[in-house]
């Protein structure tokens, strides 16, 4: 997945767009050490990220 493909996703879940490019270089790279430290595949570990990313947006949301 091209980073920007990831913005765009990171946009729908409730990233700010101009946070967005940014956030999705960072998670990429995070998700890349996970692949590396927990033997996972890339897109499992970017999948785990994202749905904890989901997570916290939505309980952000509920804070408000």
């Amino acid at each position: 997945m091209e980073i920007a493909q990831l913005a765009q996703i990171l946009v729908a879940l409730g990233c700010p767009v101009e946070k967005s490019a940014g956030m999705a270089a960072q998670l990429d790279k995070r998700a890349r050490q996970l692949s590396a430290e927990k033997g996972r595949t890339h897109e499992e570990a970017l999948k785990h990220l994202l749905t904890l990313m989901k997570q916290g947006w939505a309980a952000g949301g509920r804070a408000s």
